[in-house]
């Protein structure tokens, strides 16, 4: 380290290594930019390249799917079109059907209970074999539609397949089997062709489901397994993600992977091209330049060596001039040759040289009279020389201290400092002798007189000449009244503080402009401006609204006091307070005006009366509007009648069989099924129309500016998904169906009373009928038509 330190202490060597450095930096400079503009536009091109072959396998692998659902369900439909015929002829349907080995692996006519009845090849057909466990059958049975099942693994060999599957009907649409076509996923069909796709030359294409299951993988050649890499774009491909991604897993090089979801099943499509292939030609250049810049350096050192060598010699022959010239070897100027920064260099040092003689010559002067100036001066002040040591002392300081005359000098400054206080002086003394500037601060000195000890203001600055320092001046002025006079007001403010603080209301004072003069903690907390927010604004900070209008900073400072005004406070994080406000004005008209906020949270007692209006207009078990709410919507409609084109229509829904619910699965399931409905009519109109429950069984539901017709619609849609709604209890289905009563709101209506009546008799009409169904009573017509 030592022989390093030594060789750097040389300029010429110094000048070669900023010259070498600067070379390497900027060829560094240049062969970083030209390598990362190179692996964009190879990034960009590699990401177009995966994203390409990632959808073209998607695209084909879809296509193909599509083709054999599609000719399956075809086939299904010139089957026999009865359970009987089916299993007679399903051996020899399907042999006449060969050339659907062409396509799948296998094919498979399962009867309604999941029995197989005919397989081809013919040796598939294991007679014991019973599917309706299978998820495959299970969905086809259930749905009544083709599907494309999840990878499973199969009877035959236990391999891992896919199964196509469509369902069977006969003449009267009843389900009585099911036409499959079983895909090996390692079987000599497409899904191999899949797998040997290639991306490059190590590149590699997988086919993954969205449960995070391999069906086909160009590398290992693995399927049905679960997919081992944890990276971020693969569990966010399984969340539906389509795009293109960098990975990295473990200690594997980075990869370039294209993420392509499927159309006909829930998987999708990686293509994976690892990076040291894609961007071999950037690392190929990389390498090239490097080699380059070494070839470089290794003939451009041992020129530039000769080169400041001889650059620098009139500079040895300065500093040899100059060190003669300070020792007294030499008594004329220093010769000015060489290059202009060295002749430079040494007019400079004799322009130095000269004005420092001419300084010492007057210093003796003018220290005589700065000790005539400062011996009268009131305040104390104290020389000291480099080291500390006090030189002079005027009568002021040593009258502060309590000292006799004389009994200072020689003695160091710090040693009047207290105790306490020294460190911090020594600290502050020494910044300003090293950084050539002054040193304010407030000390504590130690005094002959009582109480021992003086509260002093110091300042510091150094004596310096051009070329060196000489020592410090110090004035000192007794500032022990004024410590203690500022102490008193300091704890009475704290006893302030303190009682303000304890406080849960905001209390804050601000000037004129707005600018929070105080603010105790419940205020800051208001403010949302931490635990200090003294110096902020505060109109600029807060929104204020009395009666939905904003108060403006005007309002308050022309306006009178307030006394608690109920309003609302927005802070700047968004959040809103119901406060009880009361303003005070202090020093009202003067330069010193103020204004005293106190803020108290009122929100706890308006929630209350929200919570309570609420439960006067809503039913406690559904959440829907109670009667006396309902009714006054519909008058509300009433009143908006006579202004539509297009009439309200007030729709009455009451339950059919709701009380052996009740009675057989217990209150409880009633009151679920209720909420249920409830849940069922929100969901099925729109935001502007009102449900509600009336009572019991009975609801309500007003639909403004809607026309019986599309009431109607809205009716049976709500027949019908009620009809489909059950709920479970102890292994047991329960349901119910409605009556709906529909009819418009109408001008000539006179209340509220005469309106749900006709939507009653549409009720009872519907349950004459038989219940379940939906009947509309027309207004009864205007006196202008009759």
């Amino acid at each position: 380290m030592r022989l390093i330190r030594r060789w750097f202490d040389s300029l010429v060597n110094r000048a070669v290594a900023l010259m070498v450095m600067f070379v390497v930096v900027s060829a560094v400079v240049v062969t970083a930019i030209g390598t990362e503009l190179s692996r964009a536009e190879l990034e960009r091109q590699a990401h177009d390249q995966v994203g390409a072959i990632a959808q073209m396998v998607s695209r084909e692998l879809d296509l193909k799917l599509s083709q054999r659902l599609d000719v399956l369900a075809l086939i299904a439909d010139e089957l026999p079109a009865s359970d009987i015929l089916l299993q007679n002829r399903a051996r020899v349907l399907l042999r006449n059907q060969s050339a659907l080995l062409h396509l799948f692996d296998a094919t498979f006519v399962l009867d309604a209970r999941g029995s197989i009845l005919a397989a081809n090849p013919a040796r598939y057909h294991l007679a014991d074999f019973d599917a309706s466990s299978r998820t495959y059958f299970t969905q086809v049975s259930a749905q009544l539609t083709p599907i494309i099942s999840e990878p499973y693994v199969t009877v035959i060999d236990n391999e891992p397949g896919v199964m196509v599957a469509v369902p069977l009907f006969d003449q009267k649409k009843r389900f009585i089997g099911v036409l499959g076509g079983l895909i090996l996923l390692q079987g000599d069909n497409f899904m191999r062709e899949f797998a040997d796709v290639r991306v490059g030359d190590t590149g590699y294409v997988r086919l993954i489901s969205r449960d995070g299951v391999v069906l086909a993988d160009g590398k290992t050649g693995k399927v049905m397994v679960p997919i081992t890499s944890g990276t971020p774009s693969v569990i966010r491909a399984m969340e539906g993600f389509e795009g293109v991604a960098r990975d990295r897993t473990g200690t594997m090089s980075a990869t370039i992977t294209a993420y392509q979801q499927m159309v006909q099943v829930p998987w999708f499509v990686a293509a994976i091209w690892p990076e040291p292939e894609a961007f071999a030609p950037v690392i190929r250049m990389r390498d090239a330049l490097i080699w380059t810049l070494l070839g470089v350096i290794a003939v451009l050192v041992p020129l530039a060596f000769w080169f400041f060598h001889r650059l620098m010699a009139p500079l040895r022959n300065l500093s040899v001039e100059i060190y003669q010239r300070h020792t007294g070897e030499r008594s004329r100027p220093v010769s000015e040759a060489g290059g202009r920064e060295i002749r430079n260099v040494a007019s400079v040092f004799n322009l130095v040289r000269q004005e420092r003689d001419e300084i010492m010559r007057s210093l003796v002067e003018r220290e005589a009279f700065f000790r005539s100036l400062t011996r009268y001066a009131p305040i104390g002040i104290v020389q000291t020389n480099i080291l500390g040591r006090m030189e002079f002392v005027n009568p002021a300081l040593l009258e502060i201290v309590g000292q006799p005359e004389g009994s200072l000098t020689g003695e160091y400054l710090i040693s009047v400092v207290a105790r306490e206080d020294r460190e911090r002086a020594m600290a502050g003394w020494r910044t300003a002798l090293t950084r050539r500037s002054s040193y304010r601060g407030r000390l504590q000195f130690i005094s002959r007189r009582p109480p021992g000890h003086v509260w002093v203001d110091v300042m510091t600055s150094v004596i310096e000449l051009p070329d060196q320092d000489l020592g410090t001046i110090t004035v000192v002025r007794d500032v022990t009244r004024e410590v203690r006079f500022e102490q008193a007001l300091r704890e009475e403010q704290q006893r302030a503080d303190s009682i303000l603080d304890v406080l849960q209301e905001g209390v804050l004072m601000v000037d004129t402009a707005g600018l929070i003069r105080y603010a105790n903690g419940a205020a800051c907390g208001f403010l949302a401006l931490g635990e200090e927010c003294t110096g902020h604004n505060f109109f600029e900070t807060v929104t204020i609204r009395y009666g939905g209008d904003e108060m403006t900073p005007a309002a308050f400072l022309a306006g009178n006091e307030i006394d608690n005004r109920y309003v609302t406070l927005e802070n700047p994080s968004g959040k809103v307070y119901d406060i009880d406000l009361t303003m005070l004005h202090l020093r009202r008209g003067d330069s010193q005006e103020r204004l005293v906020f106190v803020l108290r949270d009122d929100s706890e007692r308006r929630r209350e009366e929200e919570r309570l209006s609420w439960e006067a207009t809503h039913d406690a078990l559904t959440q829907l509007l109670n009667r006396r709410a309902f009714t006054a919507a519909l008058l509300k409609a009433l009143a908006d009648a006579p202004h539509q084109a297009v009439p309200s229509v007030l729709m009455m829904v009451d339950l059919d069989h709701f009380k052996p619910i009740n009675d057989e699965g217990g209150h409880l399931l009633g009151d679920d099924l209720l909420r249920r409905l409830a849940d069922l009519f929100r969901g099925a109109v729109r935001q502007s129309d009102t449900v509600a429950r009336l009572g019991g069984d009975e609801f309500a539901i007003l639909l403004p500016a809607c026309g019986l017709e599309r009431a109607e619609t809205l009716a049976e849609t709500l027949r019908g998904r009620v009809q489909a709604l059950k709920v479970e209890h102890d292994g047991r289905a329960y349901g119910v169906t409605v009556c709906i009563g529909l009819t418009p709101v109408s001008p000539g209506d006179n209340g509220p009373r005469e309106v749900m009546s006709r939507a009653d008799e549409g009720c009872y009409i519907a349950k004459s009928r038989g219940r379940n169904a939906v009947v509309s009573v027309p207004a009864p017509p205007d006196d202008d038509d009759l």
